[in-house]
């Protein structure tokens, strides 16, 4: 149920008795220099050491997160945080599968891409003028309603 990756290094399972799985995510190392665990199954030592307990293990941890992302999706029409909730979901398959772990890093890497681009002046600079062209359309609005209709409640608009 595991999917590998293209990355070399141990996926999921039991690492073999020479090494231990700091030596296994050895060298890798995040943007700020923090270690970084490889891609693979989170599950306790024991979990991974037994093939059925895993494999139920990975079944339960689908249907969870299944759970939640459905309740996720269930809240993008209705209130609730919608997106939230969707990536909490892929956060809680990211805990056992690899598919979701590259989801979740692709997700990572645009969203913080993105909020960089925000920061840039001129992107800003453009915000702010298509904030301030937006206002000025709605208050333009907003003065012709109230020269028209003065200040009547639209529901309370009689043949005018």
């Amino acid at each position: 149920m595991n999917t590998g990756s293209d990355e070399s290094g141990p996926v999921s399972g039991t690492p073999d008795a020479a090494t231990t799985e700091a030596e296994a995510n050895a060298g890798q190392r995040g943007p700020q220099g923090q270690e970084r665990r490889g891609l693979g199954s989170r599950a306790p030592e024991f979990v991974r050491s037994r093939r059925a307990l895993h494999l139920s293990w990975q079944v339960g941890v689908f249907v969870i997160g299944l759970a939640v992302v459905a309740a996720g999706v269930v809240m993008l029409p209705l209130p609730g945080p919608g997106w939230v909730v969707i990536f909490a979901g892929m956060a809680i398959w990211a805990t056992e599968f690899v598919w979701a772990q590259l989801v979740l890093r692709w997700t990572k890497r645009k969203v913080t891409e993105a909020a960089q681009r925000a920061l840039d002046p001129r992107v800003r600079r453009r915000n702010i003028v298509l904030t301030v062209t937006g206002l000025v359309i709605v208050a333009a609005l907003a003065a012709i309603y109230i020269w028209k209709f003065g200040l009547v409640l639209p529901w309370k608009i009689r043949n005018q």
